[in-house]
């Protein structure tokens, strides 16, 4: 491999999970020597401090995100605004194009790695930067939602479109959307995302214009679906492995490893849905129901339903009172990663986002999937149909979440004599000691590094 030392800049998307993941992939290549400008909202700088483990190489370069009309004041994040709001936002991001150029041309890195801001390549070509799109879902995501009907600039697919896999999609995959799922998406792709552009628009120019596609992922996980990307955009595939963050320095809050240390081995359900996740009171609801219904002890990180101010006010009736001894619902930030890792935590109900289940996969809690939106919905099929890791919600129809299914899929994993447990324990303990084995990412990242290498030859 090259001794050759790059410079890279890092330009994500304004949401938490994306910054977290580009900074998670560029500590990964500054402990290889390699130097990163990593263009960050100003305000967010300080919340993104306690990630980078090299600061002698990786730079944050602080981002003004111009006030759009629509916008909260200040509002710099998708954590600052509602899910409506977000096309505001990428157009303030479309916005800082000048300075975001201006910076480019004065700093020359070799490589700028991005993900929604489509007019990058247009802007790095000409100065002979070469532009990575780093796709922070999964590579069976991105093959079965980014798919081309006539004109990107307005695709529109129907609900028995997305109900099956686009032609040349791997014929051994599980994969399919449920009608409520597919009625979903189907008007997503034409919504403005941004001024004057729609987002199938903003997303095929991104894949279609860059230099490679990136992905944090393994071919022991995703080969087929990162043949198929590759194949239908004609761009290289570059994989990163599997990213997984370093244990964070910091301890356990004294309140959470107190609760924790106190309840059995393997017994308490862990449930975490991100910090922008917000699920309508109904569901919320159920999902609380269903917990107390194993009679096992819980801790549920989860974000008031939309209307409703507290955690508290959004409780189903009498529920505090029946579950107090034995559960907990916080409606704040909470250390994912430590509480996936302690040994009391046997069963951790995800939303599927992609990061969180790469957190999961090299734990020992067994998984339970209840998607959402999006690109959740193929994420929680691969682990649930293609991987066997883990079990899914049954919904019913139009989407219904039920107090009972939830129950039912935690008791079937949790049940280690059962069929279904046997079996995604298992496959789960089988893909955690080849994500954890000795030199595996290395050889993915040192494998990258030696691809970029080849673009600048």
């Amino acid at each position: 491999m090259s001794d050759k030392k790059f410079h890279i800049a890092m330009y994500p998307w304004f949401a938490m999970g994306h910054l977290t993941s580009f900074l998670h992939l560029s500590n990964k290549f500054a402990e290889r020597g390699h130097k990163i400008l990593f263009f960050v909202p100003c305000k967010t700088l300080d919340k993104l401090k306690q990630f980078n483990l090299h600061p002698d190489l990786i730079t944050f370069i602080p981002v003004t995100v111009p006030h759009v009309e629509g916008l909260p004041p200040g509002a710099e994040t998708t954590a600052d605004i509602t899910y409506p709001m977000q096309p505001y936002l990428m157009t303030a991001m479309d916005m800082t194009q000048p300075t975001v150029e201006a910076s480019l041309k004065e700093l020359m890195p070799h490589f700028v790695f991005f993900d929604f801001t489509h007019w990058l390549p247009s802007v790095a070509r000409p100065l002979g930067i070469k532009t990575i799109h780093y796709c922070t879902i999964s590579s069976a995501a991105t093959g079965y939602l980014i798919r081309e009907k006539g004109s990107f600039k307005n695709i529109q697919f129907t609900e028995a479109d997305l109900m099956e896999p686009p032609p040349g999609f791997p014929s051994s995959s599980m994969i399919k959307l449920f009608a409520h799922e597919a009625r979903q998406l189907s008007g997503a792709g034409v919504k403005k995302y941004g001024k004057n552009i729609s987002f199938s628009e903003r997303v095929f120019t991104a894949f279609t214009e860059c230099d490679a596609i990136a992905f944090k992922t393994c071919r022991e996980l995703e080969g087929p679906y990162c043949d198929y990307v590759e194949n239908h955009f004609k761009r290289p595939i570059l994989l990163a492995g599997p990213v997984v963050p370093e244990q964070p320095a910091s301890k356990l809050d004294e309140k959470w490893a107190n609760w924790l240390d106190a309840q059995q081995p393997n017994s308490v359900i862990f449930c975490a849905f991100g910090s922008e996740c917000i699920l309508p009171s109904d569901r919320f609801q159920e999902l609380l129901l269903g917990f107390e219904l194993t009679s096992l002890p819980f801790l549920a990180a989860l974000r008031p339903p939309f209307g409703i101010e507290s955690i508290e006010a959004a409780l189903p009736e009498g529920f505090n009172k029946r579950t107090q001894e034995r559960g907990i619902v916080h409606g704040g930030w909470i250390q994912q990663q430590l509480i996936l890792a302690h040994p009391s935590v046997g069963c951790f109900v995800t939303h599927c986002g992609y990061g969180s289940l790469s957190e999961s996969l090299v734990n020992k809690c067994q998984l339970v999937l209840l998607p959402s939106v999006g690109d959740q919905f193929i994420n929680a099929r691969m682990m649930g149909r293609d991987l066997k890791v883990g079990v899914e919600v049954e919904i019913g129809e139009n989407g219904v979440l039920t107090k009972t299914s939830i129950c039912k899929a935690i008791q079937s994993v949790m049940d280690v004599d059962s069929e279904v447990g046997k079996e995604v324990r298992e496959n789960h303990s089988k893909f955690r000691e080849l994500l954890l084995g000795r030199g595996f990412e290395d050889s993915y990242i040192d494998g990258f590094v030696e691809k970029m290498q080849g673009f600048l030859q």
